[in-house]
């Protein structure tokens, strides 16, 4: 879902995967390969675990 959202969202800007890869430094398929798994998914199930926002686990403020 995150990879998809982040494919539709960079063509809407006129971008492909491979130019945000390039941009931000990423290897070639870096964000492909968060299609099956993204590191996110892993901070929701800890912040859901101990019931908190994922903002106070990245110290983001609201």
């Amino acid at each position: 879902m995150i990879y998809e959202n982040i494919r539709r969202i960079a063509k809407e800007q006129g971008y492909s995967i491979r130019d945000v890869e390039k941009a931000l430094f990423f290897s070639n398929g870096y964000l492909r390969r968060w299609k099956d798994n993204a590191p996110v998914n892993k901070l929701l199930r800890v912040a859901d675990f101990l019931n908190v926002d994922l903002n106070d686990l990245l110290g983001r403020k609201k």
